[in-house]
C-alpha cells in the first residue's frame, strides 16, 4: 500500500526545511573558514580564506633572506595553492550532504557536482601521489579529511 500524497508532501516539506536550515548553518561556517599550508621548504605559510582567496602570508624563520626571488616566488605560490586546495576540499566536504539522494523522500534523487570543473583537478588528487611526483589520480580517500594547519 502506498503512502497518501499528503503524508509524502508533509515529509518532503519537513526535509526541505531541515535542508534549508542545514544550508544556512553550512554557509555561516564556510564564511568564517580558512586553511593554512606550508611550502615544502617550510619557508612560507599561506592562508586561504572562505572563497579560496589568499588571506595571509608568513615568511618563516627568515629563510626568505637566503632565497633567490624565483625560489621565494615558487614557495609562495606552492603554499598559496596548497591552502586553496585545502579550503576547496573543506567546501566539498561541507556541501556533499546536500547533493545526496533523500532517504525519506525517494523522489528526491540528489544531484551530481563536478568538483573538478568547479575547483580544478588538483582538488581530487591524492596528496601522497603529487608529493612523490607520480601521476596524480582522482581519489576521495584523503580529499575530505579534516585538514587544518600543517
Amino acid at each position: 500500500m502506498t503512502e497518501p500524497l499528503e503524508k509524502r508532501l508533509e515529509k518532503a516539506m519537513a526535509e526541505l526545511q531541515a535542508a534549508q536550515e542545514a544550508v544556512a548553518r553550512t554557509e555561516r561556517e564556510l564564511r568564517n573558514a580558512s586553511f593554512a599550508a606550508l611550502s615544502s621548504d617550510r619557508a612560507v605559510r599561506a592562508t586561504a580564506g572562505p572563497q579560496g582567496e589568499l588571506s595571509g602570508i608568513e615568511f618563516l624563520e627568515n629563510k626568505y633572506r637566503d632565497m633567490s626571488p624565483q625560489e621565494l616566488a615558487a614557495s609562495v605560490l606552492e603554499a598559496a595553492n596548497a591552502a586553496r586546495v585545502k579550503m576547496n576540499r573543506h567546501v566539498m566536504k561541507a556541501m556533499a550532504p546536500f547533493a545526496e539522494p533523500s532517504s525519506n523522500v525517494p523522489e528526491l534523487k540528489g544531484f551530481e557536482l563536478d568538483w573538478e570543473r568547479i575547483f580544478g583537478p588538483e582538488v581530487l588528487r591524492d596528496d601522497d601521489d603529487t608529493a612523490r611526483g607520480g601521476q596524480a589520480a582522482p581519489t576521495w580517500r584523503d580529499a575530505l579529511g579534516a585538514e587544518g594547519e600543517d
